[in-house]
């Protein structure tokens, strides 16, 4: 799989013959981060057939440290135990088919799908256009909220994306391409609704996630979006991504994916946990 899967091929995998379509997992990762609740209300009020809810908070994230933000941000990763016992809850083993989707644009469900890979799962993509372009296809929702039946927890393996830590950033700044995926006046520093300090990460530039999108809510074609990522690249650096919480970050690196440029490097802790210690440089304008 792709990391991107349009409705149609979606379609078929649901109706795929019995004893294949079990092993496909939908996940709908619908969020709001100003109302929290938001993404669950959609879910009970009509989700994909079949689809079971992940909640950013609860199932994307793991609790927030006793410090704050300063320890891994607003939304830190669970450990990949954490995560491996709820990919067992929703029946997910390394042979199952993923699609995760929502109806922001897929920046919550780019974090699961980018969750999936760091496990080292490939069989993963987002729903280009998200729960939008499912119901302007004809799609049914559906208000049943299914169970999966028990499998054991996702087992250990090699992961698929790799991360980089505040200190290790630090040591690095300069050698990297870094990307920062909030929006231009946040990169900026001209406001800061949710985050410590306002401003950027030294020598990073500025590519807001929904700059990946097209007018309806899908991805740019291919080759859009190379014209659009090259310039912003130095040529042989490797492309660490950010951004408030390491969630829309997960957002540019699917369009990298996408578009054939590399998988790059998740900072996850982003702009939440490095803005939250005095000591570490900030950039403005």
């Amino acid at each position: 799989m792709g990391p991107l899967i349009d409705v149609a091929a979606l379609r078929g995998l649901l109706a795929a013959p019995a004893g294949t379509a079990s092993s496909v997992r939908v996940l709908d990762c619908g969020f709001d981060l100003f109302d929290t609740q938001a993404g669950e209300r959609a879910y009970a009020a009509g989700h994909l057939p079949g689809a079971f809810y992940a909640h950013l908070d609860r199932d994307l994230s793991a609790a927030k440290s006793a410090r704050g933000p300063v320890d891994g941000g607003r939304h830190p990763l669970p450990t990949r135990a954490q995560w491996a016992q709820r990919l067992a809850q929703w029946g997910i083993t390394p042979n199952t088919a993923v699609v995760a989707y929502d109806d922001q644009g897929g920046c919550y469900a780019a974090r699961a799908w980018w969750m999936l890979r760091w496990m080292g799962h490939h069989r993963v993509a987002v729903l280009d256009g998200g729960k939008a372009a499912w119901v302007a296809d004809g799609g049914a929702l559906d208000v049943t909220v299914p169970t999966a039946a028990s499998v054991a927890d996702y087992p250990d393996q090699a992961p698929g994306m790799d991360t980089v830590t505040a200190d290790e950033l630090l040591q690095r700044l300069g050698r990297v391409s870094l990307v920062d995926a909030r929006a231009g006046e946040r990169y900026r520093g001209e406001t800061e609704p949710l985050d410590t300090r306002a401003g950027h990460i030294p020598g990073a530039v500025n590519r807001f996630f929904k700059h990946n999108l097209q007018p309806d809510g899908r991805f740019k074609p291919v080759q859009a979006l190379r014209e659009d990522w090259l310039p912003l690249l130095q040529p042989g650096a490797p492309v660490v991504h950010q951004c408030g919480s390491g969630v829309t970050a997960c957002h540019n690196l699917l369009a990298l994916a996408h578009a054939g440029l590399g998988e790059g490097v998740l900072y996850p802790g982003s702009w939440s946990e490095w803005s939250a210690d005095p000591s570490r440089p900030v950039a403005l304008g």
